[in-house]
């Protein structure tokens, strides 16, 4: 009985798997039948990200605000960052650059924002603005000069792409729920970061800071990081969604800021010229929080 309980089970988990490998892959007769779902497939798969559920301001018996700057250099962080080069690889693996602004350019993401805040939206042409630059050779100018045009082999184009996304910023509410007694966390905003495109290729590291492109708000968000998907490195049928990667806060990130009395200020605003401590404020704003919990059951 144990066996065929254990068969079950195997066979279930198989089948899950199978819907979420790559869609017809054992059973394509041609390379471009890959990916492509059967009209039944479409129709079972149900494929949506796991609803929030309500949750009462009465019921939120403490929260606070964080922002927190999640590197890319680190190991962990590397599903967030790969793939860069999109060139030999397939169309179902981008990274959470490529999936953003993807979602934005198509319309699945309606609404950016100049800040955190989300109280300014930034229109497509400011986006554009901001993610690419346009330089004339010399060669070109002296055309321009002597011929009062620019022939477009003379005009070189810049964009920002995945490999210049050197960090992201999160916003996101840590929130004490008294009605299931524990400490939860929700994203609501997420902003890529990146050198400002005018001196992105430049060589002084004065100029490599990475700043914040847009910001999106999470929620309205949530459809289009549910369609992208994240390698796992433990299981290739098994990818993760980047939404719930970041849900489930498979990162790692520092506090740069939280919600305070001084109009939230960063920890570099006084915490300057010293990366340890600030670091060690990180850490102390993140006990703060986890105390909270751990004092709420403490007799």
């Amino acid at each position: 009985m144990n066996y065929k309980f254990l068969l079950s089970i195997i066979a279930a988990v198989g089948f899950t798997s199978s819907m979420y490998a790559q869609a017809n892959l054992l059973n394509a007769k041609a390379p471009e039948e890959i990916g492509v779902k059967t009209e039944a497939q479409l129709a079972l798969d149900n494929d949506k990200p796991l609803e929030y559920g309500y949750v009462d301001d009465r019921d939120i018996l403490f929260s606070k605000m964080t922002w927190e700057k999640v590197v890319l250099d680190e190991r962990v962080n590397f599903p967030l960052y790969f793939p860069v080069d999109t060139n030999n690889i397939g169309k179902e693996r981008r990274s959470l650059y490529h999936t953003l602004i993807s979602a934005v350019k198509d319309g699945r993401i309606k609404n950016v924002y100049n800040d955190s805040y989300f109280t300014e939206k930034r229109s497509m042409k400011e986006l554009k603005d901001i993610t690419t630059k346009t330089d004339t050779l010399d060669i070109g100018y002296d055309q321009l000069n002597a011929d009062g045009y620019v022939d477009p082999e003379y005009v070189r184009t810049r964009n920002i792409e995945a490999f210049d996304i050197s960090a992201y910023l999160i916003k996101g509410l840590w929130y004490f729920d008294k009605r299931h007694g524990e400490l939860k966390y929700r994203v609501l905003g997420i902003a890529p970061a990146a050198p400002d495109i005018n001196f992105i290729d430049s060589e002084d590291e004065a100029n490599k800071v990475p700043n914040a492109l847009f910001w999106v708000f999470f929620p309205e968000a949530r459809q289009a990081l549910h369609e992208g998907k994240a390698f796992n490195n433990k299981n290739s049928a098994m990818p993760l969604t980047f939404d719930h990667l970041l849900n489930s806060r498979r990162f790692n990130g520092y506090m740069y800021k939280e919600e305070n009395v001084y109009g939230d200020r960063e920890v570099k605003e006084y915490i300057a010229d010293n990366a340890l401590m600030q670091l060690l404020e990180s850490d102390r704003i993140k006990d703060k929080i986890r105390n909270f919990e751990q004092d709420m059951w403490a007799y």
